[in-house]
């Protein structure tokens, strides 16, 4: 049983043009220069003084607790597909954390996520591989795309977020990137205060705030980016299908694991509401275990099972 349209893929190799209205090709200047300086930053993991254990463990820790809690489980199976339920106020919580990830509002990433269901490796799609593989990955944040900030388009994938005031404040002023900037601001200061008090020497503290902030929110920043970025691009390129889609979606292992669950793409796209996208039982999928988990001590509610025989 199929639960999108039962067309069958598109051929191996097939191209698709970028979406009408990202066309003529226009760089978005805030992008590039923050996605490029937010990389270049991330090369200082390489650099000694910037090391530290703990900041490697808030590096781990942060790839779980933002880019899983965050991400996978409130942007996507939560305020996307609507997977669970929760109280808002854990939900918004959970928010919080996704907006820390650097990844736009949740009300933008839920429009974008539920455009590219709709119109899934169409020409429609804001961030089909098919245009070519980069664009997928990336190149799509980096060009202007008319419709994703129009306001007929917020009011058509998004308005049951914006319903809620505490959404609508992200929108305001780009304030979901100064909460960024300011959980930012918080590990640093965390790791100074940290430093100093084990030491004793102000020096020492600046050191571990510096690396709290390099490992801990910027090198997992990006990190976070590319594995969610893997989802778009690599999960609609390379890996086996189950479900005769009529995308390109398919099923990779390594981005299942890296992404929390989320590379069990093909999965996903037949039954898109089932808060599983792991089927089989070697299918891991974190953000699920995680929901039964919030669901056994009550903190979700609701759980969609997935519906189709596999």
């Amino acid at each position: 049983m199929i639960l999108e349209n039962p067309n069958t893929k598109r051929a191996a190799g097939a191209r698709i043009s970028a979406p009408p209205t990202a066309r003529p090709f226009k760089i978005l200047p805030g992008y590039f220069i923050g996605i490029i300086a937010l990389h270049l930053a991330a090369l200082l993991v390489f650099v000694p003084w910037f090391f530290s254990w703990t900041g490697v463990v808030l590096f781990v820790a942060g790839h779980y607790f933002f880019g899983m809690l965050g991400m996978t489980l409130c942007y996507h199976r939560l305020l996307t597909h609507r997977g669970f339920t929760c109280s808002k106020r854990f939900e918004h919580f959970l928010a919080v954390l996704g907006v820390c990830c650097l990844q736009d509002s949740p009300a933008r990433w839920v429009a974008v996520h539920r455009k590219h269901h709709q119109h899934s490796d169409e020409e429609s799609d804001p961030h089909s591989p098919l245009v070519a593989a980069l664009w997928g990955h990336f190149g799509w944040l980096m060009a202007e795309n008319r419709e994703l900030s129009s306001m007929s388009f917020y009011e058509h994938y998004a308005r049951d977020i914006l319903k809620d005031p505490f959404y609508l404040h992200f929108e305001r002023r780009l304030m979901w990137l100064w909460w960024y900037v300011g959980h930012a601001v918080l590990f640093f200061v965390a790791g100074f205060v940290a430093g100093w008090i084990w030491t004793g020497q102000p020096l020492a503290g600046a050191q571990l705030g510096a690396s709290w902030l390099v490992w801990g929110v910027i090198a997992r920043t990006v990190f976070v980016w590319h594995v969610t970025w893997s989802v778009n691009s690599l999960t609609h390129l390379w890996g086996s299908r189950r479900f005769e889609t009529d995308d390109n979606s398919r099923n990779n292992w390594l981005v299942g694991v890296l992404a929390h669950g989320e590379g069990w793409h093909n999965n996903h796209h037949a039954d898109p509401v089932s808060a599983a996208h792991g089927m089989r039982w070697w299918e891991i999928d974190f953000t699920y275990w995680t929901i039964c988990a919030l669901e056994k001590v009550g903190l979700a509610k609701n759980v969609v099972r997935s519906r189709i025989d596999h």
